[in-house]
């Protein structure tokens, strides 16, 4: 996960700047439509679209606004699923066509496992070179279920083209002072957290 685009937990990049008029120009729209269709007609999923930016080169991705990584993580997409080649897309822009960087390998589900509402558990403390659905600041952290989720594909495989088992996600509620210690007022922060990412603790001692 420790790409560009993980910021959960960060600081240091400023004020967010707010458009005066949303959608100002045209193509926006346009770009998230194309990224809608494409979902809608099973050209990629929603994984693999997440991942598409996330390859981005990351001084391309901070210095991109929101739709412009839309447009680049859907004209990548296209060009690898063969919709689409680069070299039309630089015809039209008259120039380089900026795209992500080439996909990597992805890894299957662990094994299946199950947590009650009040246990205990730990965010595995792994770092995963492809896509992953769990935030950096919660990993190696503890933390309490205390709701569970219906299942989803798990992403870490469905985003780089393998078969994806179905698992649940849980609700774990982590205190911000084991998060962030020392750094942070007293209060709780919720997570939904793919089973594959936890594994069982013993509770601490009280």
């Amino acid at each position: 996960m420790d790409g560009m685009h993980d910021l959960g937990g960060k600081q240091g990049f400023g004020r967010i700047a707010y458009p005066a008029v949303p959608h100002a120009e045209t193509w926006e729209p346009l770009a998230r439509a194309l990224s809608a269709l494409a979902v809608k007609s099973h050209f990629y999923n929603m994984d693999e679209y997440r991942h598409a930016i996330e390859r981005m080169a990351p001084v391309h991705y901070l210095s991109a606004p929101y739709y412009e990584r839309v447009l680049t993580a859907a004209a990548t997409l296209l060009v690898e699923k063969g919709i689409v080649t680069a070299g039309e897309l630089a015809a039209r822009v008259d120039g380089t066509f900026p795209l992500s960087r080439p996909l990597g390998p992805g890894r299957p589900a662990e094994p299946p496992q199950s947590f009650a509402i009040g246990e205990t558990v730990r965010v595995r403390d792994l770092f995963v070179s492809g896509h992953v659905r769990m935030p950096g600041y919660i990993r190696g952290k503890r933390g309490v279920v205390v709701a569970q989720s219906p299942p989803y594909p798990f992403p870490d495989a469905a985003a780089h083209t393998m078969q994806a088992t179905e698992e649940p996600t849980y609700d774990v509620r982590f205190r911000t002072s084991d998060l962030w210690p020392d750094s942070c007022d007293e209060a709780f922060v919720h997570v939904g957290v793919f089973q594959s990412y936890l594994e069982k603790v013993d509770p601490p001692p009280t």
